[in-house]
């Protein structure tokens, strides 16, 4: 049986590491916090989102961040001070500006194709992650973001999207809970939401079920291909002595750090962090849960996203912040999100907010990194920016497919008695 490394336990490892085991392989999953999912994988807006597949590289994102870059509380906020990393994967940013069409439509037919997996797994693994299949309603202000929209359905049509004008009437029979003024909206109610988080860890405790092992606490210092395969040295946090493990293939599903790694197996992955906030709302009085919204909701204008996770939590999140590895929670940044609630949810408590931010590990084109590298057994899902958990199901059994076609599980052959037979294939492969 070959024997696969899975670097990361966020959500496109474990789901990395269920599709490789569902197909007869032997797991081992590293990742240097003590449980899984415990950074960026930790509380996102939650969106399921194919309505979301827009990709950023858009001339209008570039005017936007410009206008914005003295304004700390703005949704697009740029850290001025010179980085040749940052400054370097914007101009590959801006490179990518004429393929902003294609890249919109392969974006949304993957998070077409991940949704029949992950609720498949979800149901095969009995794993309850506060599923919401309401939809997602997309709110503008003005007409100009509505326009705007109008031009991105027609791509999200030709990528297999259902999605539909609504008038403001129609807006307030969707989720009556909303506030506000209005222009119009579209709404997609095949999206849904869920809570990352408690799906991840449903989705782990099903890979230890299928025999994957995973090593917590385990800081990877460095990945070496050889003629035998490929090695992992890590430092345990329990213990100042390095480790080394040998094993036949490694799959990098490491956030930020993937840049890291791919250098050390002589490939360029070009991630750039980009950071986002999010705020969970407790709904600790019955007012609240009554006033706070359960169908999704994403403002364009101001690039916040909700979902609502069970009756008694409400996520606002959103932003996107350049300023390198920092994890710092600012709060004239987590201000806009409470701001927000209060304006178009006014009965919601904001009483007890719990801030956050993570790390999307981003590429210059949008598209997650998934293939093969340079070097036999070298193999790479990551890069996936703020649509990780849209698109994971769908990277996770394409990179599964690529494993199983160059390095075959000598006990399973092709792996297909061991995977569903019902599920349709993603329909493209990115990266």
């Amino acid at each position: 049986m070959k024997h696969i490394a899975v670097i990361g336990a966020g959500i496109t490892g474990v789901t990395t590491a269920y599709s490789l085991l569902k197909r007869g392989y032997q797991v081992t999953v590293y990742d240097k916090h003590r449980y899984a999912a415990m950074q960026t994988s930790f509380a996102n807006g939650g969106q399921l989102s194919a309505s979301n597949a827009e990709v950023w590289t858009h001339s209008s994102t570039i005017l936007k961040g410009i206008g914005w870059m003295l304004k700390r509380d703005a949704p697009l906020l740029v850290n001025p001070k010179p980085s040749w990393h940052k400054y370097s994967w914007m101009a590959e940013f801006m490179s990518n500006i004429p393929k902003y069409e294609s890249n919109t439509v392969q974006t949304c037919q993957l998070a077409i194709a991940a949704r029949e997996h992950l609720f498949s797994w979800a149901q095969q693994e009995a794993i309850d992650f506060d599923l919401e299949t309401r939809g997602i309603l997309h709110i503008y202000a003005n007409r100009k973001g509505f326009d705007h929209a109008t031009k991105v359905n027609a791509l999200l049509a030709r990528g297999g999207l259902e999605r539909r004008a609504v008038t403001v009437d129609e807006m307030r029979a969707i989720e009556p809970t909303l506030s506000g003024d209005f222009y119009g909206g579209y709404y997609t109610p095949s999206d849904s939401t869920g809570d990352i988080h408690k799906f991840t860890r449903g989705l782990a405790a099903a890979c230890e079920r299928l025999g994957g092992q995973f090593i917590y606490d385990a800081q990877v210092q460095q990945l070496q291909k050889s003629a035998a395969g490929v090695s992992v040295e890590y430092v345990l946090q329990s213990s100042a002595n390095s480790e080394l493990k040998q094993h036949d293939a490694v799959v990098v599903c490491a956030g930020i750090k993937s840049r890291e790694f791919a250098a050390q197996l002589g490939d360029r992955v070009n991630i750039y962090p980009v950071k986002g906030y999010s705020i969970t709302v407790e709904l600790n009085d019955e007012q609240s849960q009554e006033s706070a919204p359960w169908v999704s909701l994403l403002d364009d204008d101001a690039k916040i996203v909700t979902s609502r996770l069970g009756a008694d939590r409400f996520r606002i999140a959103g932003t996107a912040e350049f300023n390198g590895v920092n994890y710092d929670i600012r709060n004239d940044r987590v201000e806009p999100l409470v701001a927000w609630c209060r304006q178009l949810f006014p009965n919601v408590s904001t009483d007890k907010v719990i801030s956050w931010a993570g790390l999307r590990p981003m590429m210059p084109n949008m598209l997650p990194k998934v293939g093969a590298g340079k070097h036999a057994g070298v193999y790479y899902n990551t890069g996936h920016g703020h649509l990780g958990w849209t698109l994971s199901a769908a990277t996770a059994e394409s990179i599964g497919d690529v494993v199983e076609a160059t390095m075959p599980s000598t006990l399973f052959g092709n792996g297909a008695a061991q995977r569903e037979q019902t599920i349709a294939r993603p329909l493209s492969k990115a990266g």
